[in-house]
């Protein structure tokens, strides 16, 4: 009878510790480790990325809009006559690698990229105080080169002239619940460049910050600025968006003011035409739905369910 009381506590403290490892599949361990959420509400700030990732198993679907320039005059309603479009899709690889691909009308382009974050900035269980990412991307034109000859007069139409690649690197932090900044040093490559004194890297720095206004409204803005020295600045214009992130329910609903007509990497830092402080402004918003395809942490809420029922 003796021994039966000795084995008791161990009885018990069995299904106690198999509760505990299932909390920690479930990343529910008070322990654990808290990673800071929400730094953007979205992955991207307006067309840059932001610090965050889709999360794992879930798809993004995001529609980009942008109509023509609001002083192209009443003839084109202040620009609502034109659109550019933007269709994308964001997928979780895992909680630090996101993966994603779109086509834009602008240049009839096809974009892919991935992300991966190195560091998360956290509130609990660790020292971290930012979050570091990096995303490398490639894009490809797929104008028709006998209608549109955008490859320049006398220029071979090469399969390899079409593609450009890019490289960033991100590093924030979400400072509150109101603020966050981040920064964004990259370089873009282009295979072929207008001018043959146009060099094909472009190197760039991005910042961005985001300032809640309430629990459903935030203030977003970014910028990018091309580094001197690096062929004709005639060309292009650095990029400057600004705008308000609404969040109603499973959407997320972006509404902006930008300078630049497209919505991937090349084309907002290498091919910005227009001048922000002249009008040369483009109205236009972003739409972001997403949907749970896979759900790794099913599995562990089972198991936890039959262990606290005795099933």
């Amino acid at each position: 009878m003796r021994s039966s009381f000795l084995f008791l506590p161990v009885l018990l403290a069995v299904p106690a510790l198999a509760q505990d490892d299932l909390l920690g599949l479930l990343g529910e361990d008070s322990a654990a480790t808290e990673y800071t959420i929400a730094s953007f509400k979205t992955t991207r700030v307006i067309n840059s990325h932001s610090l965050e990732n889709v999360a794992h198993g879930v798809l993004d679907f995001k529609i980009g809009h942008r109509f023509g320039m609001l002083n192209s005059g009443a003839g084109e309603l202040f620009g609502l006559d034109q659109a550019t479009i933007r269709l994308g899709l964001d997928y979780g690889i895992s909680e630090k690698l996101m993966i994603g691909f779109g086509r834009s009308s602008f240049q009839k382009t096809i974009d892919g990229f991935a992300k991966y974050k190195l560091l998360r900035q956290c509130d609990q269980g660790c020292n971290m105080p930012i979050t570091l990412g990096v995303v490398a991307g490639m894009s490809v034109t797929t104008l028709d080169a006998s209608k549109v000859p955008w490859f320049g007069e006398g220029r071979t139409d090469y399969f390899t002239h079409r593609l450009s690649y890019n490289f960033q690197v991100i590093v924030g932090r979400k400072f509150s619940e109101s603020l966050t900044f981040q920064l964004m040093p990259g370089v873009i490559h282009r295979n072929l460049t207008a001018s043959a004194k146009d060099p094909n890297d472009l190197m760039n720095i991005g910042a961005a910050g985001r300032f809640k206004l309430t629990k459903r409204v935030a203030l977003n803005s970014e910028y990018f600025y091309v580094l001197p020295n690096q062929g004709d600045r005639s060309a292009f214009q650095n990029s400057l968006s600004m705008g308000f992130d609404i969040e109603t329910g499973g959407h997320v609903f972006q509404l902006h003011f930008t300078n630049s007509t497209g919505m991937f990497e090349r084309a907002v830092i290498a091919e910005t035409g227009g001048d922000f402080f002249n009008g040369d402004i483009h109205y236009g918003f972003n739409i972001s739905r997403v949907f749970t395809l896979h759900d790794p942490k099913k599995k562990a809420r089972e198991k936890l369910k039959a262990a606290q029922t005795g099933g």
